[in-house]
């Protein structure tokens, strides 16, 4: 669908964020002027604006006489990255309120996950996740703590793109993802912060080491 003229760069690097974070761009793409200005029907200025906001949010990168590319990330990212999830996604779980929460979208995401996982899409599966810590984050009410987990999550779905066992690395995420909507359907906050850190430290430990032997390997 072309975006209309009062369109902003900030609506055209929304899109191109979501992109990334679902999975589209791959670490490495070169981001096409022509093709993407063509397929949003905005001008060579606006788009070169909202690669401009991409870039700074450490999603793209530009190359001089190359282009514009997605970023590929190295360990430091990776761990950069479970770093701020912690600090924020835990901030979020502890500073809840009084229960009931409002769930429904975090349930959302783990059926996601589980309906993805009985086709064996496991890049499904990764975008369900990527769509639940999203949504428990949402769950602060906070547009500016969702604007910051936007740019987070989408850097951790390149990550992603470099793991050689997907379904490895993703599987054990469906039943923990249950396992703190449980806790927070029951109203024990302590408990779902405490499952989310071991989770989070476990992820970066289990992408860590994915990471290593796709990308720090040396080549024989």
């Amino acid at each position: 669908m072309l975006l209309g003229r009062t369109s902003t760069a900030e609506r055209v690097a929304d899109i191109l964020r979501n992109r990334i974070a679902e999975g589209y761009f791959p670490p490495g793409t070169r981001l096409s002027e022509e093709a993407i200005g063509g397929a949003l029907g905005v001008s060579r200025n606006t788009l070169r604006e909202a690669f401009r906001l991409l870039t700074h949010e450490r999603l793209l990168v530009h190359e001089l006489n190359r282009g514009v590319f997605v970023r590929v990330l190295d360990a430091e990212d990776v761990a950069d990255i479970h770093r701020t999830r912690r600090l924020v996604e835990c901030a979020v779980v502890r500073g809840l309120g009084q229960p009931p929460y409002a769930l429904d979208a975090l349930a959302a995401a783990v059926a996601e996950g589980d309906t993805a996982a009985r086709a064996e899409d496991w890049k499904g599966v990764s975008t369900a996740n990527i769509h639940f810590h999203r949504e428990l984050v949402a769950l602060a009410g906070s547009a500016r703590t969702d604007e910051l987990m936007r740019g987070v999550l989408a850097e951790l779905r390149l990550a992603f793109h470099v793991v050689d066992d997907p379904r490895t690395l993703h599987e054990p995420y469906l039943a923990r993802n249950r396992e703190i909507l449980d806790a927070l359907r029951a109203g024990e906050r302590t408990t779902a912060e405490g499952l989310l850190a071991r989770y989070l430290d476990d992820s970066l430990t289990r992408l860590s080491a994915a990471y290593a032997r796709a990308v720090d390997t040396p080549a024989d």
